[in-house]
């Protein structure tokens, strides 16, 4: 018990510095994020394959690269046609997924190449997207004003769902939500860490003005919605 105190106390102490720090050490902070995810998913994706690590390394780095071009160019870190050049390099490297397979002769190559995509859509997307969410909305894709409270605000939404999604299970979760992918999640819980969790947004509406009430709500709904669905895929891929 000791142990993961620390580590939940060293954990959040890098989250916060790395948010709370600037728009730099916040692309660092979820390139980190990216990497270790994407490292941590072809690890199993490719689990049974002879060149395991081969794949793991190719499949980390062109997933990466939607983060750090696209979320890079979004900051205002690289201008000019280095966006437009991303793109080609992201599409030229897909095309390298078919090249490889040709080359290792797998049993599987087409489902080797779209196990490479899942990581993109799965991981670096979803962190470019939250990268966009970080500045304004009328500011999209403007290079606008990072904030730290909106990128705060969301993961803040995402731990009340699981924290009270946990606790409502525990003490009252009878109905089983999935049982075949996580016995220990119930319905009870599920409804329960949504609603405390659209409660604390609306809260949250009067102190922060980061969004507007009803973006906030909306917010806790994806947040309570897909982040319970993105921990069932996550049971699911182990």
């Amino acid at each position: 018990m000791k142990q993961r105190i620390i580590t939940a106390i060293f954990f959040a102490a890098a989250m916060l510095g790395g948010i709370f720090g600037g728009k730099v050490s916040f692309f660092v902070l979820f390139g980190l994020v990216a990497t270790g995810c994407l490292w941590e998913l072809y690890g199993l994706l490719f689990m049974q394959e002879k060149e395991r690590m081969l794949r793991r390394v190719f499949g980390t780095v062109w997933g990466l690269l939607p983060y750090f071009i696209l979320g890079g160019s979004a900051l205002g870190f690289w201008k000019g046609l280095w966006p437009l050049a991303g793109v080609a390099v992201i599409i030229f490297g897909a095309a390298t997924f078919f090249l490889l397979e040709l080359f290792l002769n797998p049993e599987r190559p087409f489902d080797n190449a779209g196990r490479y995509l899942l990581g993109m859509f799965y991981i670096s997307i979803p962190l470019y997207l939250l990268v966009n969410m970080s500045m304004p909305l009328e500011e999209f894709f403007s290079n606008g004003d990072y904030s730290a409270w909106r990128v705060f605000g969301l993961l803040a939404l995402i731990w009340t769902n699981d924290t009270m999604a946990y606790f409502v299970g525990s003490m009252f979760g009878r109905r089983k939500l999935f049982e075949r992918i996580s016995p220990k999640k119930t319905w009870e819980g599920f409804i329960g860490g949504g609603i405390c969790t659209i409660l604390v947004a609306w809260g949250v509406s009067f102190l922060l003005d980061a969004f507007t009430p009803a973006q906030w709500i909306a917010l806790a709904a994806v947040a309570a919605i897909f982040g319970t669905l993105g921990d069932l895929v996550e049971s699911m891929l182990k």
